[in-house]
């Protein structure tokens, strides 16, 4: 009597994860990887100027991303939103705010503050709840308030340390958050959005880059090259950050797919931890005692903030089997 061979059934119990979830931890993966070493792609840029720097990522993710939106088929949700007034004049504060948003982290990463906005991404969850409370009417629970606290003792001691406020936490913190609060009342598709900002902007950046680019005489000018007068490496780099812009959009898109929200909640923090890593042991930024007992509460809260959120969402299904 010969062994039948193993069902599909069989195979399929050993298998741990679904392909829609292999996809989806993999996108999940190369988004909050390329995001975290974002710091040594414009660390690569440091001789060109933060604002610069942030016009031709405008420009270049602006046509990137409008040419994903036009193969997908979504230009009537681009339309849609230039045709309503009330979904626009938001997406002109969201556009002023990832604006802000870019050019601080830009600007933190030219000037050795890599850790700084590290925090600042740390911060952020923490600051979404706070803007929840405030703007939505959401209840903090006694963890979530636990949370807060220690986001505001690390804020504390960096202030104390540094003997300034770590502004460049705090405004990308907060500015992130306040764009993912508006976003929200869009209710628009992540790269529809994002085009819809990146047009709003694209006049100004481009016209910025123009006016450097003809104001400056290169035969006679000793100043360093600007707008679009860059050595080939240089512009080629600067082309790139479209790239950097748009292709953990489009995975971290196909990642929320197919992933649940607590998934990619944890998973959001390997781009932070990346940075610290970078920030430490690639370009030797101070990390001494002060900062690491800050950044541990940081840590700290957020484990209470995961734990208590996973929890959270797992009680709904419990309960429904009780009697």
């Amino acid at each position: 009597m010969t062994a039948e061979p193993p069902s599909r059934g069989n195979s399929a119990a050993i298998t741990f994860f679904s392909p829609d979830e292999t996809r989806g931890l993999l996108s999940a993966f190369g988004a909050f990887f390329v995001w975290g070493c974002s710091p040594v792609y414009f660390k690569w840029l440091s001789h060109v100027s933060p604002i610069e720097i942030i016009s031709h990522r405008i420009i270049w993710s602006s046509v990137l991303v409008l040419l994903l939106i036009l193969s997908t088929r979504k230009i009537g949700q681009l339309l849609e939103i230039y045709r309503d007034p009330r979904r626009l004049f938001v997406f002109v504060l969201t556009t002023v705010l990832i604006g802000g948003n870019w050019l601080t982290f830009v600007w933190a990463i030219s000037n050795d503050r890599i850790l700084e906005g590290s925090l600042g991404y740390y911060i952020n969850p923490l600051v979404n709840i706070l803007l929840g409370m405030i703007f939505l009417g959401e209840r903090l629970n006694k963890w979530q308030t636990v949370s807060i606290l220690c986001a505001v003792a690390a804020v504390t001691i960096l202030t104390i340390q540094v003997g300034y406020l770590p502004w460049i936490s705090l405004v990308l913190a907060f500015s992130f958050g306040f764009y993912a609060l508006l976003r929200k009342k869009t209710g628009a598709d992540s790269a529809v959005g994002l085009v819809v900002e990146t047009t709003l902007l694209f006049p100004v950046a481009l016209g910025y880059l123009l006016y450097l680019t003809f104001t400056v005489d290169p035969a006679t000018s000793t100043e360093a090259p600007t707008g679009f007068l860059f050595d080939t490496s240089t512009l080629l780099l600067l082309v790139g950050t479209g790239v950097v812009t748009a292709v953990p959009l489009i995975l971290f898109t196909t990642a929320a797919k197919y992933l649940k929200f607590t998934t990619i909640g944890v998973l959001q923090y390997l781009s932070p931890t990346m940075h610290v890593f970078i920030a430490v042991y690639l370009y030797n930024e101070p990390f001494d005692q002060s900062r690491l007992f800050a950044f541990a509460l940081i840590w700290i809260g957020l484990i209470i903030y995961s734990v208590d959120g996973y929890r959270g969402r797992r009680r709904p299904a419990v309960l429904k089997g009780v009697p």
